[in-house]
């Protein structure tokens, strides 16, 4: 047997477990894994960590208390929450640009410069390494400062581009207020110069009541020759906002109106049929996107199911059945009671594109109905449910 030369080593024996191959290192977790790392441990304190978030930004920065409402209860959290909703989208570029540029663009109503972004950078960071202490290293520090200087610019980038076409905030006086039930008035707004919007988005609006306080609704009508806009607004419960415009509103009281907002928009290069559901004032973008479809004579055939929990409720449907009068491919179906359940025993739906408006257990509702009922889920349209969530005062 020939003997091994030196510096060679024998081969292995069949007989004898060969040794493992080395460890490689693993790659470091991604910037997108340590922010959600972060917000996955942050869950569960998340109100404390908003409560320390807004005492250091304002302890720090005192300047910065006047972006913000005298009452803090209600939307203390809104700005913490959507810096928290950017982390989630940190793997998704495309739907992370588009929530900064709508955030940037939004925040111009408040007064928002671009000297507040490292204030408020600064906040966050301090509270997120506090309360998620047990999960933040320095690689984690490092991937959210790239992730809130990114953000930031592209939210000073979206208002810089936003502030050469648009005003921050147009004022409107009210014109008319009808008192249509108990809870729910019908305002007719005159903006102090043209607003330009498209039928099924909302705008922002501040009373004069309750300053930086600011509350959504949908225009209630398709853009109209004479300029004016009509909101419908239901009073709710503690509803700051919702209570001053439908109880204490009156024809001569001015407001301000944020930018449009939102995507429930009608696709007039396709040729399917409409299917739209609206429930309660939710019925106010559905009738706007009726007027749209009549004014592109499109002829296209929609479905209108327009529902509350008593009959009386159904304050629009006198203006709806004169709509369907005058368009015979529009039928309106009134509904007392779950409204989604209701149009789910009506399908199949396979042609429709469908609109949904209403409270947010309403919307979600009816997008489990129509999905089960074989929707393709890019057909189904609604506002935002995170910003439906946060409007009901």
């Amino acid at each position: 047997m020939a003997r091994p030369s030196p510096g060679t080593v024998p081969a292995a024996r069949s007989d004898t477990p060969a040794d493992p191959p080395p460890e490689t290192p693993s790659d470091p977790p991604s910037d997108a894994a340590l922010v959600r790392r972060t917000l996955d441990h942050l869950a569960p304190v998340a109100d404390e960590a908003t409560a320390y978030f807004y005492a250091l930004l304002f302890s720090r920065h005192p300047e910065t208390r006047e972006l913000f409402p005298v009452a803090m209860d209600a939307q203390r959290d809104r700005l913490f929450q959507a810096l928290l909703a950017a982390g989630r989208h940190a793997d998704d570029p495309a739907a992370l640009t588009a929530l900064l540029a709508r955030l940037g663009r939004g925040h111009r109503k408040y007064g928002t410069r671009p000297a507040h972004y490292p204030a408020v950078g600064h906040a966050l960071l301090a509270a997120l390494r506090r309360h998620a202490a047990e999960v933040w290293s320095p690689e984690t520090e490092a991937a959210w400062v790239r992730l809130y200087t990114a953000l930031s610019q592209t939210m000073i980038d979206a208002a810089a581009e936003d502030e050469g076409r648009a005003p921050a905030w147009w004022l409107g006086e009210i014109l008319a207020h009808e008192q249509r039930t108990a809870d729910i008035a019908v305002l007719t707004i005159r903006p102090d110069q043209p607003y330009p919007f498209t039928p099924g988005q909302y705008a922002a609006l501040e009373t004069p009541w309750w300053p930086r306080v600011w509350r959504h609704y949908s225009f209630a009508a398709a853009p109209r020759a004479d300029g004016l806009l009509s909101f419908h607004v239901r009073a709710v419960p503690a509803g700051w906002v919702s209570t001053s415009l439908v109880r204490r509103a009156r024809p001569g009281d001015v407001l301000r109106l944020g930018p449009p907002c939102g995507s429930m928009t009608v696709d007039h290069g396709a040729d399917g049929g409409l299917l739209c559901l609206g429930g309660g004032t939710g019925i106010a973008p559905i009738r706007a996107l009726v007027e749209d479809v009549a004014r592109h004579g499109t002829a296209r055939e929609t479905q209108v199911f327009y529902g509350a929990r008593r009959e009386g409720d159904l304050y629009d449907l006198d203006a709806l059945r004169r709509l369907e009068r005058a368009n015979p491919w529009l039928s309106v179906h009134p509904v007392v009671g779950p409204l989604p359940e209701a149009v789910g025993g009506r399908g199949p739906w396979p042609a429709f594109d469908a609109y949904l408006s209403g409270p947010p257990p309403m919307v979600r509702s009816g997008v489990a109905v129509l999905t089960a009922a074989g929707m393709a889920p890019g057909r189904i349209r609604h506002d935002d449910l995170e910003t439906l969530a946060a409007d009901v005062r």
